[in-house]
């Protein structure tokens, strides 16, 4: 005869929740699958994990309830991504808040406290509707609540509330038209009745704890997506906020006009905001006084849906920002971009995402503030990782030169962990260039990708192609090679005395060297045709681009004098510069990068 469970403590609290951690870990193939509501993107298996992993990785078990559930809460909070991340999140912030101080939790309390978080959860959501993942969540805790003082054990009480979510979650199909299309579940809901089924396993097999260092994430590969529909808004724009006051409804009267989805969760002093837009940046700047925002993340929905829907190749590509690909290209050729970060001072802004090259170009003018660029953090590429796993056979990545910045380290790092969990082969390769360059080495992989070029066979020529890649930078100023800390001060101010306009070299070892040091801008330029010119000789080239801050006329001259040199070869791309070559050459920064064939 099975112990009863008449009370739960901290301990046994944290581990049924690491139990349906659990859970949704092995199920995401599942949930990105059936995903189509309220957006077609494929990645609520993926939102929930990363939500998940946030409280496995952040989460401390202490024996005291209260202390414990408030670590849930917060971890939660901190990690949640996506609708239904965000109103899970807001949930277990309602129960926490709802809890007293005292040691144990009885049936009957924890009824009372999960019906009471529900409240919590439908207030952080602006438009709430029935059918989703919130309507199952309210069903199982009304109905835990209705039946607490019938039940004086945990397991029973947890068995039959979960027979009532799986009722509740049948439900949804019937609620919403788009579920009954595609004959499916809500994946939301979907995603809260696995987490259940997980804690109510770890009562009923024994109180056998999960532990996440030993035990294998397996993450799954999602076959036969679902036929997807259109976006309305294309990006999935998430934050968190800090304050000592902060006002949902100020929240909801700067967010509205921007879009749809909208959820807010957390306190007065910690806030994560969720909304699906088409102008995250304006949005930023519009909630920017609101508060200090501490995290940013958005994440293209046309892009996830067409990879759900109509995904190219076997073979993911994966590059950062400061490829300076323009956005048809990345489009057709699917690939994603993780940005690097600009800061100034403690704002910080998502290389061409919450930040145009304009907008930056104007508040690197105007702000008393030099300045800084970050990589993206290891969490955003593990996060990246997952979800592409779960679609792609293999994937290949192409960064930025880790002489240059932490982004390969981040990225190589991140692809081992998610090479570990998921068995997919992920290499992640040193461009050792930057700019227009870096972008003619994706577009070369992305087309041999198309062209149907093994993975392997892609992953040896990319270091080839990277040498046979040339590219030199013209420059206006030595200032801001000296305020970027490129430039010692003394050489600054001696080349700024002497007018001089350096070309700076990304050499093949991927750092960058002066070139020359002419004293006009027409010089440089010439200076640098002289130099291609020689580089390519009687060679034939794969193709040529240009990338540019501000300065579209020199582009332009370029890429005449090279439709000269190569007998009428249009260039790849012209793009404005990422921000991360213009803080460290400055505004008005031309590069040129040609690829030999």
């Amino acid at each position: 005869m099975e112990t009863k469970i008449t009370e739960i403590n901290g301990l046994q609290l944290y581990h049924s929740f690491m139990a349906g951690a659990q859970r949704i870990f092995e199920n995401q193939k599942l949930l990105n699958k059936i995903n189509v509501f309220p957006v077609a993107d494929a990645d609520t298996g993926t939102n929930l994990a990363s939500t998940m992993r946030s409280i496995a990785n952040t989460a401390q078990p202490h024996p005291n309830l209260k202390i414990t559930a408030d670590a849930l809460a917060d971890a939660a909070l901190m990690g949640a991504r996506g609708n239904s991340g965000i109103i899970f999140a807001q949930f277990l912030y309602g129960f926490s808040n709802e809890i007293k101080e005292e040691q144990t939790l009885t049936v009957s309390a924890f009824a009372e406290y999960m019906k009471n978080a529900v409240r919590y959860a439908y207030e952080a959501i602006a438009n709430p509707i029935e059918g989703t993942m919130i309507s199952v969540i309210k069903d199982w805790a009304e109905y835990i609540y209705q039946f607490k003082d019938k039940f004086d054990d945990f397991l029973r009480l947890l068995l039959d509330g979960l027979k009532k979510a799986m009722e509740s979650l049948k439900m949804t199909t019937e609620n919403l038209p788009i579920l009954a299309k595609h004959n499916v579940v809500d994946a939301g809901a979907k995603g809260f009745v696995i987490f259940l089924e997980g804690m109510f396993n770890y009562f009923k097999n024994g109180q056998i704890a999960v532990n996440f260092e030993d035990h294998k994430i397996e993450i799954a590969e999602a076959i036969d997506a679902i036929d997807h529909e259109d976006v309305n808004f294309r990006y999935c724009t998430e934050a968190l906020m800090t304050g000592t006051n902060l006002n949902r409804s100020d929240f909801i009267t700067l967010m509205k006009p921007f879009g749809d989805s909208m959820v807010i969760a957390g306190s007065d002093k910690k806030m994560r905001i969720h909304i699906h837009t088409d102008e995250p940046w304006a949005l930023f700047q519009k909630i920017a006084p609101l508060g200090t925002i501490t995290y940013k993340k958005v994440d293209d929905m046309v892009m996830q849906n067409d990879i759900a829907s109509n995904r190219k190749s076997d073979i993911g590509l994966v590059t950062d920002s400061t490829c300076d690909l323009p956005m048809e290209l990345i489009e057709k050729y699917q690939i994603q971009v993780l940005p690097l970060t600009v800061h100034f001072g403690q704002d910080f802004f998502l290389d061409r995402i919450t930040i145009q090259p304009q907008q930056f170009f104007e508040k690197l003018r105007t702000s008393d503030i030099y300045p800084s660029t970050a990589q993206p953090a290891f969490s955003e590429f593990v996060n990246r990782y997952n979800y592409l796993s779960t679609h792609y056979k293999s994937i290949i990545s192409a960064h930025i030169s880790s002489g240059m910045s932490g982004t390969w380290q981040n990225s190589s790092n991140a692809a081992q962990k998610i090479k570990n969990e998921s068995g997919k082969k992920i290499d992640v390769i040193d461009s050792k260039k930057i700019s227009s360059a870096l972008g003619l080495i994706v577009l070369r992989t992305a087309k041999a990708i198309e062209s149907g070029l093994a993975h392997d066979e892609i992953v040896q020529s990319i270091p080839k192609w990277s040498d046979n890649t040339r590219i030199l930078v013209s420059s206006r100023s030595m200032k801001y090679m000296v305020k970027s800390g490129r430039v010692s001060y003394s050489k600054g101010l001696l080349g700024k005395l002497l007018g001089i306009k350096p070309i700076v070299e990304v050499k093949n070892h991927g750092k960058t060297e002066v070139f020359g040091k002419p004293i006009s801008e027409k010089s440089s330029q010439k200076i640098i045709m002289e130099e291609m010119k020689r580089f390519v000789g009687n060679k034939k080239i794969w193709g040529y681009a240009i990338s540019h801050a501000d300065n579209p006329e020199t582009a332009q001259w370029y890429a005449e004098q090279m439709k000269e040199l190569t007998g009428g070869q249009e260039p790849v791309f012209i793009q404005e510069a990422s921000p991360v070559l213009v803080t460290n050459v400055g505004p008005g920064v031309v590069a040129l990068s040609v690829m030999l064939a």
